[in-house]
């Protein structure tokens, strides 16, 4: 019976390994079934017969050459049979050939079924989630969150809840209001139009630009919420700036290169720098707002204002759109406001990038004033410009004062002290008469690109100080911020000082970063060669603050000695080992 096993099997084995291709076609069987009846130990053929046992169904194709082999293979499928009654589970186990039909399933796979993974991506930072959770990975929002109902002040952690009595509310200001000639005159004006939009990527990429629509809409219903616009603030109605104007600040070519994208469906001036066929009308609106504004403030039509505007502006510079910015509204607007008579304009870029376009505006011309804080890191961060050591050219140098963040993190503190010792001093020898702040929210805590820890009240507090330089005559406009919450937040702080609503709003003297004050005293040592005013001021921190941090690394040295030697030692053999190590051990010479 072995020997006869073992001889079918290698018949089996050698017919497939003759004709493979034959096997695979699946030849040999004619058609015809066999069933394999399994009794709890043993199998059998049951011919077809209906059998109360469990049966196996074995099947093979239909023979496409006839008849010709089945005689041969009936033979062999009996001889199969006898030993079949005859054999084990384990016997079975140890011949499978025996029971192999012709099909050759070398390549068969099991069907896999194709689970479809759904994401969804955070409304309030853009960052991906998997559809099993309710609250984002990053940011903690919720996935149905009512931010851009409600602004920052919905609830992170709650489904919005839909439209409530408050919405109608703010749906009938916005009819009662208009544009009260009279009012505006002591009044702060927003500048903002539902036209910019439509400004918005038509492909979306890996995940959801981050310069998207949205952030404005968070910020208006962030002060809808709050009553201050519509409310207590006053639109000023917009308009497209005009060719002419924007080629005192860009190139012909570049200004036609940006009007040519309104014929397109989708266009890309840098990989991130995206344009629709409404991004030239949205970027023309955006500049309008912000000339009208400065115009408005500084003749004194209104009191100061916010520039609620996108797409932002400080990247943009006399030739190319780039970083997100098409055309440049700051720099617009300090040419409208020399237009309706300011001879000294300040720019304060706050932004968490640097603002390279602004500075290459304005980087030889003496009658503005650019002051940029941000994220540098040897120029590794984006744009990579904006060293201390970039302060202007050809007869306007010190005109360009930046103070480049050696690292992420910043926070408060830094900004505060910045303020103090480089920005006020600066802006006070410079005595500007107007005052525009290119307000990117990028650097605040929480936001996705710029990795820093400026909270609300600081953006206030810096707010607040600026205010004093020209007697209020101030402009603030959006550029950065892509964490919802984090701009919103801090827009409506701002714009609080703007309304004198400052109370509450003031930081305690805090201490700034090592890294810090390093920044600032290299700006210091850089720019005291333009600013008289600065030298003393440098003098000054070098030696009180290089005390302060003498005293500390002295502190420090103590504490790891003392730590140097294990207590125990103290009181053991070793006794005189730790004293020397610990520095407890003074030696005296012996006088003679």
């Amino acid at each position: 019976m072995v020997s006869e096993t073992a001889q079918v099997s290698c018949q089996t084995n050698g017919e497939a390994k003759k004709n493979p291709q034959k096997e695979s076609h699946g030849q040999g069987f004619n058609g015809k079934r066999k069933n394999l009846c399994f009794d709890g130990t043993r199998a059998s053929p049951c011919n077809g017969e209906v059998c109360n046992d469990e049966c196996v169904l074995r099947t093979s194709n239909t023979d496409t050459d006839g008849n010709m082999d089945a005689e041969p293979e009936a033979d062999l499928l009996l001889k199969k049979s006898r030993v079949q009654k005859e054999m084990t589970f384990q016997d079975m186990y140890n011949n499978q050939d025996l029971f192999d039909d012709d099909d050759d399933d070398s390549d068969w796979e099991p069907i896999q079924k194709h689970v479809e993974i759904t994401k969804w991506f955070c409304t309030n930072c853009t960052m991906v989630n998997y559809d099993d959770i309710l609250h984002c990975d990053i940011c903690g929002e919720h996935k149905e969150s009512g931010i851009l109902r409600h602004g920052y002040f919905a609830s992170p952690f709650l489904q919005d809840a839909g439209p409530t009595e408050f919405d109608s509310e703010v749906e009938e200001r916005y009819k009662d209001i208009g544009s009260q000639d009279s009012a505006l005159k002591h009044s702060t004006v927003v500048g903002f139009d539902e036209r910019m939009l439509l400004h918005s990527e038509v492909k979306m990429k890996s995940h959801p630009h981050p310069e998207r629509p949205d952030r404005l809409r968070a910020i208006a219903a962030s002060l809808a919420t709050a009553g201050i616009f519509p409310g207590r603030c006053y639109p000023i109605s917009a308009r497209e700036i005009t060719k002419e104007e924007l080629q005192m600040v860009h190139s012909v070519e570049h200004v036609e290169s940006v009007e040519l994208t309104s014929h397109l469906i989708s266009s890309y001036f840098t990989p991130d720098t995206y344009a629709n066929e409404h991004s030239a009308r949205a970027a023309r609106l955006a500049a309008g707002l912000c000339a009208d504004l400065a115009s408005a403030i500084f003749s004194g039509s209104a009191k100061n204002g916010f520039a609620l505007v996108r797409p932002p502006g400080h990247h943009a510079g006399v030739r190319q759109a780039m970083g997100f910015c098409l055309h440049n509204n700051a720099a617009v607007a300090a040419l409208a406001a020399q237009v309706a008579g300011a001879k000294k304009v300040l720019i304060v870029d706050w932004d968490v990038h640097h603002g390279n376009g602004t500075q290459e505006i304005f980087e030889q011309n003496k009658s503005v004033l650019y002051i940029s804080l941000h994220r540098h890191e040897g120029g590794k961060f984006y744009p990579g410009t904006g060293a201390a050591h970039e302060v202007g050219t050809k007869g306007a140098e010190g005109y360009c004062v930046n103070v480049p963040w050696s690292r992420g993190g910043v926070g408060d503190n830094d900004y505060i002290f910045a303020f103090q010792h480089v920005v006020l001093p600066i802006a006070s020898e410079f005595a500007p008469d107007f005052t525009i702040v290119s307000a990117g929210f990028d650097a605040a805590r929480g936001d996705p690109l710029g990795c820093c820890d400026v909270t609300p009240v600081g953006y206030a507090q810096m707010t607040h100080m600026l205010n004093a330089v020209t007697g209020g005559k101030l402009l603030v406009i959006l550029e950065g911020g892509y964490n919802l919450r984090s701009i919103s937040s801090s827009a409506l702080a701002v714009i609080k000082v703007l309304l004198d609503e400052s109370a509450g709003c003031e930081l305690a003297n805090g201490t700034p970063s090592k890294a810090g004050l390093q920044t600032v005293l290299e700006v210091l040592k850089i720019q005291m060669n333009f600013w008289s005013t600065l030298e003393s001021r440098f003098t000054e921190l070098q030696s009180q603050w290089g005390i302060h941090f003498f005293d500390n690394k002295k502190k420090q040295l103590k504490k790891r000695r003392r730590g140097g030697a294990p207590i125990w030692w103290k009181w053991g053999r070793k006794r005189l080992l730790y004293h020397f190590l610990g520095g407890h051990l003074h030696v005296k010479s012996k006088s003679f």
